[in-house]
C-alpha cells in the first residue's frame, strides 16, 4: 500500500488540508490527550470532547462530570482540571465525562471530516504506530499548538511517531520532514528539550512540572483512544 503521513502544524492551517478518506491523529502532549490516553486506559468509559465552555456546561448540566482549562488552569465551576493525574482517579472509572482545553479539544473539533479521530502521546506511541501501520488511510497528524501557534512539544511528537511510520508510509511534503529531522535531532534529550519550551514554561510557573515529566514518557499505555459518534473510547481489538 502506498501510503502518506502528513503534519500539520497548528489547527489554523487544517483547512488547507484534504481530511476525507483520512485518519487524523490528534496531539496536544501539554496535556489534553495526554490526559485522554491516561483517562481512557485507566478506566475512563468515555471522553466526550468539545471546543468551548458553554457546551461544555451544558453537559455539566446534563450531570457530566466535566473537566475545563483555558490558559493551563482549571475553569473555576467545573470538577476537573488538565492534569493526567486527575484523569486517572478511582472514582471516574466506568464514568463518562466532558472535557473542554484551549488547543486539543477545539483540533478535534476541527478534524470532524476526517474517516477517523484517533489521540496520539508519547505515552502511547508504539501502540499508535502500530495501529496506523495496518490501516490503509494515508494519516494527517494535526498539532493542537498553542493558540494558533506551532509549538515545541506537538511537533517532536509528530517527529517521533513519523520515525515509526517510514516504513510503511512516505512523508507527504517538508513539514513531516522536518518534524522527523527535528526529533531525532534532540530525542537523546528529549526531556530537557521540552522544558525549555514555551509552554512547558508556561505550565511551571503555575506548578505542574511533574505533569511535563509524565506526560513525556514514552510507550506507558497501550490504549489508542477513537472518536465513536461524539465520544472518545478504548479502541476494541
Amino acid at each position: 500500500m502506498n501510503r502518506t503521513v502528513d503534519v500539520c502544524l497548528s489547527p489554523d492551517l487544517i483547512g488547507s488540508f484534504d481530511l476525507n478518506g483520512k485518519i487524523v491523529v490528534i496531539v496536544d502532549i501539554l496535556r489534553a490527550t495526554s490526559c485522554m490516553v491516561s483517562g481512557i486506559d485507566n478506566g475512563v468509559a468515555g471522553i466526550i470532547p468539545v471546543a468551548t465552555l458553554d457546551e461544555c456546561r451544558d453537559y455539566q448540566k446534563k450531570g457530566f462530570i466535566c473537566a475545563a482549562e483555558r490558559g493551563g488552569k482549571q475553569v473555576e465551576g467545573f470538577e476537573l482540571d488538565n492534569s493526567p493525574f486527575s484523569y486517572m482517579a478511582e472514582d471516574l472509572k466506568g464514568k463518562t465525562i466532558c472535557a473542554t482545553t484551549t488547543n486539543g479539544t477545539l483540533a478535534i473539533s476541527k478534524s470532524l471530516d476526517a474517516d477517523k479521530i484517533v489521540i496520539g502521546a508519547f505515552l502511547n506511541l508504539s501502540a499508535l504506530a502500530s495501529y496506523l501501520q495496518d490501516q490503509p488511510n494515508d494519516i494527517i497528524i494535526h498539532c493542537a499548538g498553542w493558540k494558533g501557534k506551532v509549538n515545541m512539544e506537538d511537533s517532536l511528537f509528530a517527529g517521533a511517531l513519523i520515525e515509526k511510520l517510514e516504513d510503511s508510509h512516505s512523508l507527504n511534503c517538508d513539514a513531516p520532514h522536518m518534524a522527523l529531522k527535528y526529533y531525532q535531532s534532540v530525542k537523546d534529550n528529549l526531556q530537557l528539550t521540552v522544558e525549555n519550551s514555551s509552554h512547558a514554561k508556561r505550565l511551571s510557573k503555575i506548578g505542574i512540572k511533574k505533569d511535563i515529566e509524565f506526560c513525556l514518557t514514552i510507550d506507558k499505555f497501550e490504549v489508542v483512544p477513537i472518536l465513536e459518534g461524539s465520544v472518545l473510547v478504548k479502541m476494541k481489538n
